[in-house]
């Protein structure tokens, strides 16, 4: 009879932990799949914390990645557009790490758990594959001012990431699709395994880390600045590989929350290393990356006044029509200037090369100064017609003879003479 009160009591003290299992935790709705209580529970802040960050994460390194390359156009340092390639690959990477912290916030299965053990070795061997890949051009550009070409760099990286796509695959193959009884579960993994099949990883890491050291001591020292976003990014990432390594492996089972810290000790790794690639290495590299080497600084201060583009050449054609316009009308109108000159003058104001056209205008008032002006313009006069002619008026050839006659006519008599105009006298 005793036993059937400490029966009630246990049902009692189990009821309230049933149903704190079975009702959704503050936050989230009823009808919500348990997978997902971790991104919606008030009282497990981290998942929320982590959830926010990673969005706030994954629109940042896809602006970033969008200015990258619409500032493709405006790099004018060769070496540095070759990088830029590089460096989206690095982005997406980034991009990735973001993205796969919401696998780790969601709650284990069958799909999680195959994205979790592939991906996190694969978009890390990504991003430290393009650190290394840099570094290495660095240490030729820094040396000799001129490194690989663009789709050399890329394929170092890109050889080097596939070399940890391989590791991954075949890690799930021998331990998933070829497990010997029971069903495959991708979830079944110790935690040994997980950090074992990192190794590659951390070489990468490793390599990355200690190639950037010597583009330090290169004799172009306008390439140092990159080694040192590098040197911190991979310096950083070293840091918190082995914070969550050690708590992964050891600290959790040591404070006795061992099953439940695992997803945020991963997420938060995760979170943490893709934000130092972001502020170490993404902003100062896309803020490097359309400044000018000191070469081409060194060319504009040689030729201050040379101007580079199109609209230096329409500036130059447009001068070179307005003078042309201005010139035609040049011996029409009259230019107004500080010492106004006469258009009919022999100096028009234009350059030596133009050529000086007269009007008939000026033709007239430039003929013989010693001709009189009845001979060249003859007035009429009262006088009677000439012999033989029937007409009142006379010809301009008349004229022009009786003017011939009186310059062969005044050598001889060696004084001047007035030709005597046909209409001298008035006939009237």
């Amino acid at each position: 009879m005793g036993a059937a009160p400490a029966a009630a009591c246990v049902l009692l003290a189990l009821l309230p932990a049933c149903r704190a299992q079975t009702s959704p935790p503050p936050g989230c709705g009823k009808d919500l799949s348990s997978l997902y209580y971790n991104l919606c529970d008030l009282s497990a802040a981290w998942g929320i914390v982590l959830e926010a960050v990673a969005s706030l994460g994954v629109v940042t390194s896809f602006v970033l990645t969008i200015i990258l390359v619409a500032s493709l156009p405006f790099v004018q340092d060769p070496q540095k557009k070759s990088l830029v390639a590089t460096q989206v690959v690095f982005l997406l990477g980034t991009f990735g790490l973001f993205c796969l912290t919401f696998d780790f916030i969601v709650g284990p299965n069958f799909s999680t758990c195959t994205s979790r053990r592939f991906l996190f070795g694969v978009l890390f061997g990504i991003c430290f594959s393009c650190l290394l890949a840099h570094a290495l051009a660095l240490n030729f550009l820094a040396r000799r001012n001129r490194g690989p070409r663009g789709w050399v760099t890329l394929a170092v990286a890109l050889l080097l990431a596939l070399v940890e796509v391989i590791i991954n695959t075949e890690w799930l193959i021998i331990t998933v699709v070829r497990r010997e009884g029971g069903s495959p579960d991708p979830c079944q993994v110790t935690d040994a395994d997980f950090v074992m099949a990192l190794i590659y990883v951390m070489f990468l890491l490793v390599a990355a880390f200690g190639t950037a050291w010597p583009a330090l001591c290169g004799r172009y020292t306008h390439w140092r600045k990159h080694g040192v976003f590098i040197l911190a990014t991979t310096g950083l990432s070293m840091a918190i590989w082995v914070a969550w390594t050690a708590m992964y492996l050891y600290g959790n089972r040591h404070t006795g929350e061992k099953p439940r810290w695992d997803d945020p000790t991963l997420a938060i790794a995760l979170v943490s290393n893709a934000c130092a690639f972001v502020f170490l290495y993404v902003i100062p590299e896309v803020t490097h990356v359309t400044r000018r080497g000191p070469e081409q600084a060194y060319e504009d201060d040689i030729y201050p006044t040379r101007g580079v583009g199109y609209e230096t050449i329409l500036k130059e054609q447009k001068s070179q029509s307005m003078f042309v316009e201005n010139k035609a009308f040049s011996m029409d109108e009259p230019s107004f200037t500080k010492k106004p000159v006469s258009p009919y003058s022999g100096y028009n104001g234009q350059l030596l090369t133009s050529v000086y056209q007269p009007t008939e205008m000026a033709l007239m008032h430039k003929g013989p100064a010693e001709a009189p002006y009845d001979v060249i313009l003859p007035r009429a006069s009262t006088a009677s017609p000439a012999m033989g002619s029937a007409s009142s008026t006379l010809r301009a050839e008349d004229a022009f003879a009786a003017q011939a006659r009186h310059a062969a006519a005044s050598p001889r008599d060696g004084r001047s003479s007035q030709v005597s105009s046909p209409y001298g006298r008035n006939r009237w």
